[in-house]
């Protein structure tokens, strides 16, 4: 098992090196979803924020940076990072959600890197980095391939307000107004995914897609450069 609970899939591990993958979208777009597909057809699936969940747990460094600069009451009782309510403050404060980015992001890219470095000396592999500000950040240039998670904007609302029903519908506005808008994110991919039809489709499109990345796999272990960017719907 690899840190963060993630396994290495035999099938994905045969040979040397390593298809390091970044798959990013807008927030409620279905990149958990696609996640799970991925990892049924091998991939090694990095999940950034299930790492900060980690990090945010009671008794952290980054708990304490938080707890400095946002208070005491953004804390639950246990001493763990109240997400709910700093992400209250922090989708409509856009110097605090920068400043929160800065205690987190540096930590979850050094575990990112950890867990990439198990996977080299395991024999390598195709890893998924699953990451909402991937492009925001810039991070996406670090990655062999970046893999776009897309549907409408209206399903996003309806998906976001069906999993959190705290949230009102401007507060939900609010974070799909905090990412990068979905057309800058598809004209980086090499390839996307589009989750606004069945699962069924859904999961067509995602296979296709990790038949590609096997195919870019072999190309880096045979010390080849990758073909330019492709749509899976070209290859079907």
């Amino acid at each position: 098992m690899l840190p963060g609970g993630s396994f290495l899939n035999r099938e994905e591990s045969g040979g040397n090196g390593l298809l390091e993958v970044g798959l990013t979208g807008g927030i409620a777009s279905g990149k958990s979803r696609v996640d799970a597909i991925m990892q049924r057809c091998g991939a090694v699936i990095i999940d950034a924020d299930a790492l900060v969940h980690d990090l945010l747990k009671p008794g952290t460094p980054q708990t304490r940076q938080v707890s400095a600069e946002f208070g005491e009451k953004f804390l639950t009782a246990d001493g763990a990072v109240d997400r709910r309510a700093l992400g209250a403050r922090i989708f409509r404060d856009d110097p605090a959600r920068a400043r929160l980015n800065a205690i987190i992001h540096p930590a979850v890219q050094y575990q990112e890197e950890e867990m990439k470095e198990a996977l080299r000396h395991a024999g390598g592999g195709i890893v998924i980095t699953d990451a909402a500000l991937l492009v925001e950040t810039g991070r996406y240039k670090t990655y062999d391939r970046l893999v776009v998670v897309a549907c409408t904007r209206d399903l996003q609302l309806s998906r976001l307000l069906a999993r959190d029903l705290d949230l009102t519908v401007a507060a939900a506005h609010r974070r799909l107004a905090a990412q990068a808008p979905l057309e800058d994110k598809i004209a980086l991919a090499d390839y996307i995914i589009e989750t606004s039809g069945s699962l069924t489709d859904t999961t067509r499109r995602a296979q296709a897609v990790h038949a590609l990345l096997r195919e870019d796999l072999a190309c880096k272990r045979q010390g080849m450069a990758l073909p330019e960017r492709r749509r899976a719907e070209e290859e079907e």
